[in-house]
């Protein structure tokens, strides 16, 4: 301290020290706090060093503003935008569903997904440090969300890895998929039976691409082409994330913008397919009866909730790393539009294909039905008279095949089913529902088998379904290791590399026969519930714990502007209540509907819904248990004071000059420490471990490093009061 001071003549007086910490801190002169005793550096005057020291503790932060964009677009856009929206879009009425959806994205995603790149931004820690900084006792809600990616991780390279497989199986014409194998006994080509029943696609998935077992209880021993798809896909993400964001970041700039260049191109081509039309017309007639079902409103929600990676942790890990100054008010509002554009466009272009493939496969039903009528009237069982005449059955169109199919329905009322006769409606082919790995890896890779240049397309289409889920496998890595190496201090490099192998060998679990059922099981159950759980314990602990108007405060003075009064009531009232709603309906469904499984039977050719087995259901229960059970066990531990939270050290942060001391829960000993120490092995340490819960009444805004970067350790004023009350 400068000999001036009025702390260092007291300390050579003989009057007794009688006066606060408080009382003597705020006569007490503004200081450089690199010259200062409490210097980072902990040199007296080393101004080089010191900012040697402190540079060298930099947080990692994005090259630029696009970068940081590319990596949030390119892990709240992932597969499900591909092939789970278009299902729920045509499942809950059409152009209707986009009513609830915008509505909902509006009062619960938007907020809650600003809320999470708020706080990121703010307090520059992963999950585990940022809940453990608003509310210690809900700092479980970290390890909550840590657990719930490994979780998705898990399964989520799987599918993956089964993009690599398809992916490298498209560079040969024809497509292997395009026609049922041919054995031969001896001069007679025997076509496989399983494929015969079902179609080439379905055959190619279940038989050549899983191998698949009838019941998730049949092991079947690993699966060794997705053993060796999925350390491809390991070893991919692994080398993308070992660096952090250094590495990362790079990666985005292919991985999010690619898909974007590969759906454009897809619809343009399946708009000059023919019955493109149809499709998207199907796609969007609004059935607005369904606007009224509560089903698709919860549905909604959940599609929402989970298209931006609420909860998982990825985005406030993303976030930590801007400058404290950066608009993720804008950032929030632009990233949520994009992903709701790019599923609507990923739709158009779902089902401009399905609308392609729907007319091929209902003129194939027209052709069989036509040989079918000629066998009756072959053999008499029909008359012709019933055949109007002219219809050609050479040149047969669906016009002339329904008017002659209503006739003989109409006249052969009483036999009418003995025919086996179908309607072949266009109408039919086109609700029939495919999502997930039904719509990706059967029904689109069917309509692609009818593409002229077939191989280049579905090289495009898969390349782009693991750049989807890489860009998400980014973001769910981050989701782990940022909060980890942020709290623990563990060395970056080696943690990524020993999350990779560990979720490899763990993984190995998918990649057996009955692999794809404990997919559906994971994917099911592992974060649907726990998730629910982890988002609406962080906007209450933001929302009512923190207080929303204490943080709209803070917000105002990282901004530069206050954001809408908006944000205020969502996050207070609406959207807390909304998400209970959702998560009451998540537990009930998960009630009334018993947990189960579409299982392949390899003898009947078709699937067959299964119940999981007692030994699978305590799986699921464990998946559960396991991901939401860190929130009690940190609450208590703190409630009891069986854990600490650091709620007794000393913090110290600078902000233009000047340094801020937290003195709220100093001890009598410590404040003559504090005020005696002159040399720097004896200051109080600045690096801060938590913050002291102040109270939702409280006004004092927090006081951040000046340093835009911020830091690991420090940077964050972590008192009670502000400077003029010391």
């Amino acid at each position: 301290m400068p000999k001036n001071s009025k702390v260092t003549q007291r300390e050579h007086s003989n009057e007794h020290v009688t006066e606060s910490v408080a009382d003597l801190l705020a006569l007490e002169e503004p200081v450089d706090y690199k010259q200062s005793v409490l210097n980072m550096a902990g040199e007296a005057g080393g101004k080089q060093k010191a900012e040697e020291e402190l540079d060298a503790e930099d947080r990692p932060a994005w090259n630029s503003k696009l970068q940081y964009i590319l990596a949030q677009i390119g892990f709240s856009v992932g597969l499900g935008n591909i092939w789970r929206f278009p299902y729920l879009c045509q499942k809950n009425g059409g152009g209707a569903y986009l009513v609830p959806y915008l509505v909902l994205l509006i009062i619960i995603g938007i907020p809650l997904f600003f809320l999470e790149l708020a706080v990121g931004q703010r307090i520059r820690r992963g999950s585990i440090g940022v809940w453990h900084y608003v509310c210690p006792r809900l700092g479980g809600i970290g390890f909550s969300s840590c657990i719930v990616c490994l979780f998705v991780g898990l399964y989520y390279n799987v599918i993956i890895g089964w993009s690599i497989f398809y992916f490298f199986k498209s560079f040969q014409y024809p497509l292997p998929w395009s026609e049922c194998p041919v054995s031969r006994n001896g001069t007679v080509a025997v076509v496989e039976a399983e494929c015969e029943k079902s179609s080439a696609t379905t055959y190619f998935w279940y038989r050549e691409a899983l191998d698949i077992s009838n019941s998730i209880s049949e092991s079947g021993g690993l699966n060794w082409k997705m053993t060796l798809c999925l350390l491809v896909a390991w070893s991919i993400v692994g080398m993308a994330v070992v660096k952090g964001i250094q590495s990362s970041g790079k990666v985005m700039y292919f991985s999010s913008l690619f898909p974007y260049v590969v759906l454009a191109c897809f619809l343009v081509r399946g708009l000059l397919l023919r019955g493109a039309i149809d499709g998207i017309l199907h796609m969007f007639t609004p059935k607005l009866d369904k606007m009224l079902d509560p089903q698709v409103w919860r549905e909604a929600a959940t599609q929402v909730f989970f298209a931006l990676g609420l909860g998982f942790g990825g985005v406030i890990a993303f976030s930590s790393y801007n400058k404290q100054d950066n608009n993720c008010h804008f950032d929030a509002a632009l990233v949520s539009f994009i992903n709701f554009f790019t599923s609507v466009l990923a739709t158009l272009v779902v089902f401009a294909v399905l609308g392609f493939k729907a007319n091929i496969m209902n003129e194939k039903c027209v052709v069989e039905n036509a040989e079918k009528i000629l066998g009756y009237l072959n053999n008499d069982v029909l008359s012709r008279a019933l055949i109007p005449p002219h219809v050609n059955f050479s040149h047969l169109t669906t016009k002339d095949y329904a008017e002659m199919y209503k006739v003989i329905k109409t006249v052969k009322e009483d036999h009418f089913s003995a025919l086996g006769l179908d309607p072949c409606l266009l109408e039919d082919e086109l609700d029939k529902s495919v999502q997930g790995t039904g719509l990706a890896f059967i029904a689109f890779t069917e309509a692609m088998t009818h593409f002229p240049a077939s191989p280049f397309w579905s090289v495009m289409f898969f390349l782009m379904l693991i750049n989807l889920g890489l860009g998400s496998m980014i973001g769910t890595m981050a989701g782990i290791t940022t909060p980890i190496i942020d709290t623990f201090k563990v060395p970056k490099e080696i943690f990524t590399v020993g999350c990779c192998v560990f979720a490899f060998f763990v993984g190995l679990l998918f990649v057996q026969r009955s692999g794809n059922y404990f997919v559906t099981m994971f994917d099911d159950y592992s974060a649907t519930l726990p998730l629910t759980v982890i988002v609406i314990l962080e906007n209450v602990a933001v929302a009512w714990i923190y207080g929303t108007k204490k943080f709209m405060q803070e917000l105002t003075e990282m901004l530069g502007f206050q954001p809408y009064r908006f944000y205020f009531y969502m996050w207070k009232f609406v959207s807390p209540l909304c998400m209970a709603v959702l998560t009451t309906a998540s537990i009930i469904q998960l009630g009334v509907t018993p947990p189960g499984y579409s299982a392949w039977i390899r003898e009947e050719a078709a699937e067959r819904y299964l119940y999981f087995p007692n030994w699978a259901m305590a799986i699921l229960i464990t998946l559960i248990v396991v991901a939401v059970l860190p929130i009690p066990v940190v609450f208590v531990l703190r409630h009891f004071h069986l854990l600490s939270d650091g709620s007794n050290t000393l913090s110290v942060s600078y902000k233009k000059g000047r340094m801020m001391k937290d003195i709220s829960n100093l001890e009598e000993n410590d404040e003559t420490r504090f005020i005696l120490s002159k040399v720097p092995s004896e200051a109080p340490s600045p690096m801060p471990t938590h913050r002291s819960y102040l109270g939702p009444g409280s006004t004092s805004p927090l006081e951040t490093s000046g340093n835009p970067n911020g830091r690991y350790g420090s940077g964050y004023l972590l008192a009670g009061t502000p400077e003029s009350e010391l």
